[in-house]
This record gives structure tokens, sequence and C-alpha cells, in this order.
């Protein structure tokens, strides 16, 4: 027992408490905690049985690679290849990724020190190219 007193063999005055930790009621608790345990595991993993209608709705297509044009600090336009574009090869080749994939979303991405009016001419080049989906990337 945990809070007994043992002789210490002196003189029969001195009791010395006996130090040991009774771990049958940690086994115990640990015991039932693993019959719970046991027994509710499966029960969570079981559904309610549902017979669920067919549909005739397409299946969702794989997600389109975004279009990404970026504003460095030097006001160059780069799009998602790193091919470097100018004001005026932009919108060309803006269109050519516009006929390839037409629902593709365009991400801007422009630098902190660019002028913000670099950045709206950049979103009215893309625009204009015909995409519907544009978006910033701050």
């Amino acid at each position: 027992m945990a809070g007994a007193l043992l002789d210490s063999g002196s003189d029969g005055d001195d009791y010395a408490p006996l130090a040991e930790i009774n771990v049958t009621p940690l086994v115990d608790v640990m015991l039932v905690l693993l019959i719970i345990f046991m027994v509710a595991a499966p029960l969570m993993m079981v559904g309610v049985p549902v017979d669920l209608p067919k549909t005739s709705a397409a299946k969702i297509g794989q997600p389109q690679k975004p279009v990404i044009l970026t504003v460095d600090k030097a006001g160059t336009w780069s799009i998602d290849n790193g091919q470097i574009l100018t004001p005026e090869t932009a919108p060309a080749a803006l269109q050519a990724a516009h006929q390839a994939n037409p629902d593709a979303i365009v991400y801007v991405r422009g630098d902190r020190d660019v002028p913000y009016g670099k950045v709206m001419e950049a979103m009215g080049v893309v625009g204009q190219a015909g995409f519907a989906k544009v978006s910033l990337i701050a």
C-alpha cells in the first residue's frame, strides 16, 4: 500500500514511508479505455446505406493551367513561359494564348515598385485579348 509505514529497523519508534506507486488503478483505467475505443471505432466507420441515383451530368474536368502575366520593376512584361513581351507584342501573344485556351484564368503579377498604371495597362491588354477572368496576384 502506498501510504504504509515500515519499520526502519532502528529503535522501533521511527517509521519510514513506503515510496512505491501503485500502478494497478492506472492499468485498470487503460484497459477500460482500450475496450471503449475498440467498441467505438467500428461504429464511427459505418455510414448510412443510401442508394444514390445515377446522373447524366458531365464530369468536372481537370482544372486548366492559368496564364500568368508578370510586370517586373523595369516595366517589362513576361508571360508564364518566360517569353518577354513588349506592349506591342503582348496583344498578339495573349490572343494566341486565348485561342489555345479560351476559358483560362489570367493572373497578373505586378512588382511592388511598378506604378499602378502599368499594371492596369497590362490588365487592359489582357481584357482586349478576350480573357474574361483576370485576377491580381499579391
